[in-house]
């Protein structure tokens, strides 16, 4: 009997806003959870270290909420997850869906994980391949290695696409020298 494939890992998510395509927008969202044991929350979640975690506390699914408080464009999701640090914690199956509010969420994508060791990119796409726009995405753990109960995800970073200047169009800035300075353009 054949195993599956692991999941390969993406790029790191600061190559992507390097390149200048696009930028992390978590900052502008409120976050909530469906659980979390003390000390191993949001802030865990969005803290740039990847030796910290976020540790669900209840019942699957576990649910991260991300809510706008404005309509915005979204094209990519990254999540990380290590299956060498957390085994039976590592989530293996995921649901991302997006709405208005709690109560017409859809679903957009599932993903089943298998020992995963990185950066996962979902990208957040119409029928069109058009970046979605949308007030509310939740990230619903609904199972995890092993049969795990509660679940471990160690960053998440979300991602819009960077617009255009209206006034002229400018090349992109993609050395760090260069970025360092683009706000003054």
């Amino acid at each position: 009997m054949s195993t599956p494939n692991k999941t390969p890992p993406g790029a790191d998510p600061k190559q992507l806003e390097r390149t200048g395509t696009v930028r992390e927008i978590g900052s502008q969202a409120v976050w909530s959870l469906s659980s979390c044991k003390p000390g191993f929350g949001v802030d865990q979640l969005r803290d740039d270290n990847l030796e910290t975690y976020w540790q669900s506390d209840g019942s699957q699914p576990h649910l991260v909420n991300i809510q706008f408080r404005r309509k915005t464009t979204v094209k990519t999701l990254c999540i990380y997850a290590d299956y060498k640090s957390d085994e039976s914690y590592t989530p293996s199956k995921i649901s991302v869906r997006v709405g208005n509010n709690f109560h017409n969420l859809q679903e957009i994508r599932q993903l089943e994980l298998v020992e995963p060791s990185g950066w996962i990119h979902v990208p957040l796409t119409d029928a069109h391949k058009k970046p979605i726009r949308t007030f509310m995405i939740q990230i619903a753990v609904l199972a995890n290695h092993q049969n795990g109960r509660d679940t471990h995800m160690r960053q998440i970073k979300v991602y819009t696409p960077v617009e255009e200047s209206s006034i002229g169009k400018f090349p992109r800035c993609t050395t760090i020298d260069f970025m360092m300075y683009r706000s003054i353009r």
